[in-house]
């Protein structure tokens, strides 16, 4: 009897997985396909339908990384933390507090509905115009670097550190520009070279930095992590 309800909800829950990727793949199709397009991503699409579609693992690898490198009952700050997915589903569960940030006026009533936690405030805020008060243990700054130009950069890279305790470890992700020298999204303002170009945004900031790197078929992507003091990376 067990073994024939079992597959019974198999069948069903096959069936459910069939239906959700399909209206996932529709959001995606209608968000992305016309303009004007998004700038931040609804990972529920990756999760429903975009990683069973193509078997890649990318969207995991952004929350993994970072998560390993966040302190236990940590003070944390996300910024530019859009749909706020990897905020509640890879850090809110180890920070003690995280206050996460990004200016979009939907992103942020879409985190606030959709992937609330009681240890997660999400804020609207253009980091351009400043950071809320520290220490922070831990800043994330994922997938939205390359939002910025140089300059701005240069500048927000300063108030992370202002903001950062003694031992406070800054790590994010971000992408290389494609061989065509083509950006990859309109909305970026810069995309790095390789793992060197994101290095020297990195070192006149921090005394200990490492960048690597990982490569699939349709993107290079660049993974960062920094302190002032050195950090034990990934056991």
């Amino acid at each position: 009897m067990k073994r024939f309800l079992v597959s019974i909800l198999k069948g069903i829950n096959w069936f459910m997985r069939v239906l959700v990727g399909w209206t996932h793949f529709a959001q995606f199709a209608l968000q992305w396909g016309t303009r004007p397009r998004p700038e931040w991503f609804d990972h529920f699409l990756d999760q429903y339908w975009q990683w069973g579609a193509t078997n890649n693992s990318l969207w995991v690898e952004r929350g993994v990384f970072s998560r390993l490198v966040l302190k236990e009952n940590s003070r944390m700050l996300e910024i530019c933390c859009g749909d706020g997915f990897n905020t509640r589903h890879f850090y809110s569960t180890k920070a003690k507090s995280i206050i996460a940030l990004d200016f979009d006026e939907e992103a942020i009533p879409h985190a606030r509905r959709y992937n609330s936690a009681p240890n997660i405030t999400f804020i609207k805020q253009d980091i351009r115009a400043g950071l809320p008060e520290g220490p922070f243990d831990n800043v994330v700054w994922d997938a939205a670097i390359e939002h910025f130009t140089e300059k701005e950069i240069d500048t927000i890279m300063g108030a992370i550190v202002e903001r950062l305790g003694a031992d406070g470890i800054l790590s994010g992700y971000t992408l290389t520009e494609d061989k065509s020298g083509r950006k990859s999204n309109a909305l970026h303002e810069y995309e790095f070279k390789d793992k060197e170009d994101l290095r020297r945004f990195l070192t006149p900031h921090f005394k200990f930095v490492r960048v690597w790197d990982t490569i699939y078929p349709t993107r290079h992507n660049l993974y960062f992590v920094a302190s002032q003091t050195p950090v034990e990376m990934y056991g």
